[in-house]
């Protein structure tokens, strides 16, 4: 068999490539080693799917921590508002929610997979589905791609959209690294992003707070020296293993990179009142409890928080539950007021890359030309999603880069092939 443009991947930087590519008219193939396409798709946003965002260019690149920068490029070609134009214009309506997540009226991932499906098939786009690729032997003019069963496919351009490693039961298990690396690429390190993160903490081993979601909190990262790394406002949940939540998937990246660093501890701290400053809530509480010093210290400051975090902090400030108002000491009072504007406490590692939502680290982007996803070092070969060393927040920003990259491979491949 042979083709124009080949493309090993069926999510969603394989799926928007395989597209960009057979609207140019290459003759494309799609090879995915499962049974269904656009598995990742489908699962994301709760099955909802958050196809992109719809914050300004801007913003969205300020959200991709890892590397974002790089598609400067390739969002002059193709970014998040032609995303949205796109599907839009497929039939798929989309509606914002906060922090300007895009998701479809109907709210099914399915529909925004169908509709990539659909214009696979307009475009006569060869699917190749349960089809493992075994190896690439790269040429001058052509390569090729050998699958498991010895069949080979002679293709000019080659984009390799396999993945990362996070979330392996959709596919993404690190097949594409070795093919990069024949092809002299260097693989950065890879770690875990957007994922949970464990502490040995006894609290946390008791288990005392399991289950307890903190909302809109602001959660601080710190390094070795004390120094504030980074602060995330939003959800949080306390976990049977550590801390989960918004939050902490976002500031998972910087946390694991101290890990990597060497350290084996490190120190966060949660503020469950991030708009309010510590002086003005010590003079709200002090006023409240001189107007009521016979009601209890607790009663006055229910409401705060969840009762259990509350409880939590009343018993590790030795504060009694019974306590008034009148019978506090300052010094209790004021290790309160800190414990809900800094309750300090370390993490000791997260979970695995598996249980990971996104793969840090990946194919050099110093290898890759940005504004065509072209690699420097081999004709004919292009990178698009995950299998970059490039990585967002939650929130479609990791969607965004995948389909942004997936477009400009796709296009600059078939014209390529066809020159």
């Amino acid at each position: 068999m042979t083709v124009d443009v080949t493309v090993i991947g069926g999510g969603p930087s394989g799926l928007m490539a395989a597209i960009a590519a057979a609207e140019q008219g290459a003759n494309t193939v799609l090879i995915d080693k499962g049974n269904k396409l656009g598995k990742k798709l489908a699962i994301s946003g709760g099955g909802r799917c958050n196809v992109t965002n719809r914050l300004p260019a801007d913003e969205v690149i300020k959200h991709i921590p890892g590397n974002g920068r790089f598609l400067y490029s390739a969002f002059s070609i193709f970014d998040n508002y032609d995303i949205i134009d796109y599907f839009e214009g497929l039939g798929v309506g989309l509606k914002e929610e906060d922090h300007g997540r895009m998701f479809p009226v109907s709210d099914k991932a399915s529909d925004v997979v169908n509709a990539l499906l659909n214009q696979l098939d307009k475009l006569h786009v060869t699917v190749r589905k349960n089809t493992t690729v075994k190896a690439i032997d790269y040429g001058d003019k052509e390569h090729q791609i050998i699958l498991q069963d010895k069949e080979k496919i002679t293709t000019k351009a080659v984009i390799i959209a396999a993945g990362g490693k996070a979330v392996p039961h959709t596919g993404s298990t690190g097949d594409a690294y070795p093919w990069a690396k024949k092809a002299g690429h260097t693989i950065t390190e890879l770690y875990p992003t957007e994922v949970p993160i464990t502490s040995n903490e006894s609290f946390i081993q008791k288990r005392l707070l399991q289950g307890t979601s903190l909302r809109n909190i602001g959660l601080s990262v710190y390094n070795h020296k004390g120094k504030q790394i980074i602060e995330h406002k939003m959800d949080m949940l306390f976990t049977h293993f550590g801390i989960s939540g918004p939050a902490v998937l976002r500031c998972s990246q910087y946390i694991v990179k101290q890990f990597m660093s060497g350290d084996k501890a490190v120190n966060v701290t949660i503020d469950a009142l991030p708009d309010q400053t510590k002086h003005s809530l010590t003079e709200q509480l002090t006023k409240i409890m001189k107007e009521s010093p016979k009601k209890t210290f607790k009663n006055t400051v229910k409401g705060l928080v969840p009762e259990r975090y509350l409880d939590f902090l009343l018993d590790r400030g030795d504060i009694s539950l019974t306590l008034k108002n009148a019978n506090i000491s300052r010094e209790k009072f004021e290790g309160f007021i800190d414990d809900l504007k800094g309750f300090s406490f370390y993490v000791h590692s997260s979970l695995p890359l598996k249980k990971a939502f996104v793969t840090g680290g990946g194919v050099s982007i110093k290898e890759v030309v940005p504004n065509t996803m072209q690699s420097k070092l081999m004709n004919g070969l292009y990178f698009c999603g995950e299998v970059l060393d490039i990585h967002g927040y939650t929130g479609g920003y990791n969607i965004t880069s995948a389909m942004v990259t997936g477009r400009v491979a796709g296009m600059h491949a078939a014209w390529e092939s066809l020159n």
